[in-house]
């Protein structure tokens, strides 16, 4: 069996970031004010290096981590799938219904999303589900993803993929 070579690429840059709002929810009666941070995101790829020297393009990987950021920027993210909170859409506005409150979004500025809780650890799973599932990634002889999402310098959440021999979808 010829021996195989693997590579981790690691892509970290600047421009891989998003601004958003949102608020954390803590239990069916608690949550954090609304409030933003600037979040940033790295993304580690262990892939076989070809015959050309090569694992895989990486600058087409960085092109998608920049197209997965900017769907997420300038936009105040709900959490679709919370057990504490209900979405109601109505009038171009998108109401928060928690613990008593109905608290007011423009539909075009808030973006839910289909997670349990905006936080760290959510957005990393679901930016990783979504990197996973573009076709441009189809081909690659990848072995493991890890994605991050950070909030503010020294704090991240990843989330890991490992192949069990099938395509990244």
């Amino acid at each position: 069996m010829p021996e195989t070579n693997l590579t981790r690429i690691d892509i970290s840059k600047e421009y891989l970031n998003f601004s958003a709002g949102h608020f954390t929810i803590f239990s069916a009666t608690e949550r954090e004010n609304l409030h933003g941070h600037n979040f940033h995101v790295r993304c580690s790829v262990s892939a076989e290096v070809g015959a050309d020297g090569m694992a895989f393009d990486y600058v087409l990987l960085k092109r998608v981590l920049k197209d997965l950021c900017d769907t997420l920027d300038e936009r105040v993210l709900l959490p679709e799938h919370s057990p504490h909170l209900r979405l109601e859409r109505e009038g171009g506005l998108v109401w928060a219904l928690f613990g008593g409150e109905r608290i007011p979004f423009l539909e075009r500025d808030c973006l839910p999303l289909p997670v349990r809780n905006v936080t760290i650890e959510e957005l990393a799973a679901l930016l990783l589900g979504r990197l996973r599932e573009r076709p441009e990634l189809n081909g690659w002889a990848v072995r493991a993803i890890e994605l991050g999402v950070s909030s503010g310098a020294g704090q991240w959440a990843f989330s890991h993929w490992t192949s069990s021999g099938k395509e990244l979808a």
